[in-house]
């Protein structure tokens, strides 16, 4: 059931991810610096909500129960995606966050863009690998 509800949260925080990818950032982008800042600052307000942090905060601790249910049983594809899925709750709090935390205290959208948006990659990768290795 662990593994199950780790991936099914990991695939829904990838599709959002993906989202932030491949239309929200670049969209951002042609907005002019000051506008896209706080375009940003919005967004991130807005999704500091019972939802997304349900979301988040139950897939991480899914991926905790499956990571330990997977080390019990033997199961490395288990372990693996429980990893994965892990990680990609690592890479949000030790590099989205801290970003936008400086963007939220004023800090300029050109220093903000190019990390947050490798580490948005990062984390929807780790998020579709974790689906895959946990639905194996």
């Amino acid at each position: 059931m662990s593994a199950a509800l780790a991936a099914a949260g990991s695939g829904l925080l990838g599709g959002v991810y993906l989202a932030f990818s491949t239309a929200v950032l670049p969209a951002l982008r042609r907005r002019p610096d000051a506008e896209a800042a706080a375009t940003m600052r919005e967004v991130n307000r807005v999704i500091l909500n019972p939802v997304f942090g349900t979301l988040f905060a139950g897939t991480a601790l899914a991926c905790g129960a499956a990571l330990v249910t997977g080390a019990l049983h033997g199961e490395p594809l288990r372990i693996a995606g429980a990893v994965a899925g892990l990680a990609g709750f690592a890479v949000t709090a030790a590099v989205n966050i801290p970003l936008n935390t400086a963007l939220d205290r004023g800090g300029p959208w050109s220093a903000f863009d190019r990390r947050w948006t490798r580490a948005n990659h990062l984390r929807t990768a780790t998020s579709a690998l974790a689906v895959a290795l946990l639905l194996l």
